[in-house]
């Protein structure tokens, strides 16, 4: 028995993490009694696959473990994150190996002991129940009471009167010898999140997600230019077509994975016809966003709205957990935002009607800014936008602009009862400098590129990334045809971009620690969006503006562009997408744990895995800003 000064540490401890802060404290106590503390050298073995299950799951203290898969690295335990959980609940030998990378500390929690807490605390099972359903392997760090993986808030009662399921989308396939990077870019063109590996007669051999691609390529662990066959995961689990959403669920649960892959008979000896995910199984409740959007459009009452946003932000986070695409995330989101924005705008318009107060007969569009005008606003993060209306006739230009400051002004309003805060700089259509007509736009952007001084670049940042959401879009169309023309005769505007790029050098120490805050109220806080984001967004956004690209705001979109205008670079601009959605996802998810905008990350709540995983992000962002370095004469422009 340990002594109750070890006791209490361990306790302590215990307690910071889940499913232990659940466990009432009498019962945490008697629990670390039991703890037996385990020190571990590098490269020592707690157990190998095939093993039988031990008598004891394992929690790291200090330290870390690696664990593996037939040779194949899948994931990293660090501090808090508890492992050998699935043998402890089914009695089968390890699947994986685990070995420390590290000196290391473990506690080692007795199976006979712990176990019967899972029948005396609902929420305790529940956490290790959804994390096996999800096929995870570490289960850790915190989370809120209702961010448990997103399967167990699929209702089995309700599944289970459903009708059958059938694949709502065509099958993607490769074969083995497909090239990684030419699946990833399959999957990116047909909007997937998984391609299902066949063999010359269609019978499935293996599966590859966006998972996959970020735990084994993105790390640097294999090259894009190897075969799909080194990254698959096999054998594939299969099912019928038109099973029970019930038989589906448990299949996946009894089988830990994320995907079932439909066949002609139901084995993977007949032709794969279809796949399904936990995200599809996500989709026939009543939460799928279409119907949050045509809820926020059916709604009498403006009020419902903030309510409709706290389910688009339960979705969010369900979609973060469930390894959904960033770029679908990202139009599931601005398609909702964007149906607030216009149900305010109705609003808004039907308010000042009723007020007396007319709508001047002018076009008029509402522009989002920023962000949310590149569609990657995902997190209620503080609102940018404008708006812009038709040039009014001489003498009426304040009568116009005071309706239009009024609706804007209501519109604001609106959205920030749903959560969007103003913009601390006061960037927002109710501002009179950014309710303004054709005219006037014309003249910022002409004194902006003309004369490319500080407070002008900064701007540019902002307001190139204008998107129309709701009015007259021609408008929008002139000025970026004004835009276009202004900067096909200042050409030197874009070595001024190229150099405001250059602000943020990857952000790596020369001992490849990540930069951190020294000072402020983030001290030792990592900066994502100024030292990460912000360089790959402002480089696409150059690099479009210099190919005179139209349209296109969307920092991913902007590099697929590119990929095909510039072949010779088509590399290295996947590169560049695959590392800023792994960026906007690490963001989301640190915003959507500590309720805020995600910005600033604590640098030791990042795990192993994804501190590697950031390193290599920035490696992209190193090759772009030494290729605008070179093409925008960086050297030679000061």
């Amino acid at each position: 028995m340990a002594s109750n000064t070890i006791v209490n540490r361990v306790k302590e401890f215990l307690g910071r993490f889940p499913p232990f802060d659940k466990i009432l404290e009498e019962d945490l106590k008697a629990l670390s009694e039991h703890v037996r503390i385990k020190y571990l050298e590098p490269e020592q073995v707690v157990f190998n696959e095939g093993d039988s299950p031990g008598e004891y799951v394992y929690l790291v203290r200090e330290g870390m473990v690696k664990l593996s898969e037939k040779g194949e690295p899948v994931d990293i335990c660090d501090e808090g994150d508890i492992f050998g959980v699935r043998s402890m609940l089914s009695g089968k030998p390890y699947v994986l190996k685990a070995i420390t990378g590290e000196d290391t500390l473990l506690y080692l929690i007795p199976i006979v002991v712990f176990k019967p807490l899972l029948g005396r605390y609902n929420e305790v099972a529940l956490y290790f129940a959804a994390g096996l359903a999800a096929g995870q392997i570490v289960l850790g760090h915190p989370k809120s009471p209702d961010e448990t993986h997103a399967v167990a808030e699929i209702d089995l009662g309700r599944l289970q009167g459903l009708d059958s399921f059938s694949p709502k989308r065509s099958l993607v396939t490769a074969n083995k010898t497909t090239k990684i990077r030419e699946v990833a870019q399959k999957m990116t063109t047909e909007n997937v999140g998984s391609v299902v590996i066949v063999n010359t007669q269609g019978f499935p051999e293996g599966i590859v997600t966006d998972t996959d691609l970020r735990k084994k390529v993105v790390t640097g662990q294999q090259s894009i230019e190897s075969p799909v066959s080194i990254i698959m995961s096999s054998p594939v689990v299969t099912i019928k077509e038109n099973t029970p959403l019930s038989d589906i669920l448990i299949l996946m649960m009894q089988q830990h994975v994320h995907h079932l892959c439909f066949t002609a008979d139901g084995t993977s000896r007949s032709k794969a016809t279809g796949i399904v995910s936990e995200r599809d199984l996500l989709l026939e409740q009543a939460n799928h966003p279409a119907i949050l959007v045509k809820e926020i459009f059916q709604s009498g009452d403006i009020n419902a709205l903030p309510i409709i946003r706290d389910k688009a932000e339960k979705l969010l986070s369900t979609y973060i957990r469930q390894e959904v695409s960033i770029k679908t995330i990202a139009g599931v989101i601005t398609a909702i935002n964007d149906s607030i924005i216009k149900t305010a705008l109705r609003y808004a318009r039907q308010k000042l009607e009723s007020d007396g107060l007319k709508k001047p007969e002018l076009k008029f569009c509402w522009l989002s800014l920023g962000s949310e005008g590149r569609e990657e606003q995902l997190l209620r993060t503080d609102q940018d936008n404008a708006l812009i209306y038709e040039d009014p006739q001489e003498g009426t230009e304040e009568t116009a602009q005071a309706y239009f400051l009024r609706l804007a002004e209501i519109v604001i309003e609106v959205l920030v009862a749903c959560g969007f805060i103003e913009c601390p700089a006061d960037i927002m259509a109710r501002n009179p400098r950014w309710c303004a007509s054709l005219s006037q736009w014309k003249q910022y952007f002409r004194r902006w590129i003309t004369v490319p001084e500080e407070q002008a670049l900064m701007y540019s940042t902002i307001f190139f990334d204008l998107r129309p959401v709701e009015g007259d879009i021609v408008l929008v169309e002139e000025l970026e045809d004004h835009i276009d023309s202004l900067i096909e005769r200042e050409s030197i505007f874009l070595n001024h971009l190229a150099k405001n790029a250059m602000q943020n050098p990857p952000p790596l120490s020369f001992f490849k620690n990540l930069l951190v805050e020294k000072s402020g109220e983030h001290r030792n806080e990592f900066d994502i969006k100024l030292r990460a984001m912000m360089p790959l967004i402002d480089i696409a956004r150059l690099l479009t503006l210099s190919h005179q690209v139209k349209g296109l705001r969307n920092t991913v979109h902007r590099f697929e562009k590119l990929s095909e205008i510039e072949p010779e670079q088509e590399k290295l601009f996947q590169e560049a997408i695959m590392a800023f959605e792994l960026l906007l996802r690490i963001r989301t998810k640190n915003g959507l744990a500590n309720g805020d905008s995600g910005r600033y990350i604590p640098v030791d709540r990042l795990t192993k895995l994804e501190r590697q995983m950031l390193r290599n992000a920035f490696e992209p962002i190193k090759a772009l800003q030494q290729l605008i370095s070179v093409r925008f004469q960086l050297s030679y422009f000061r």
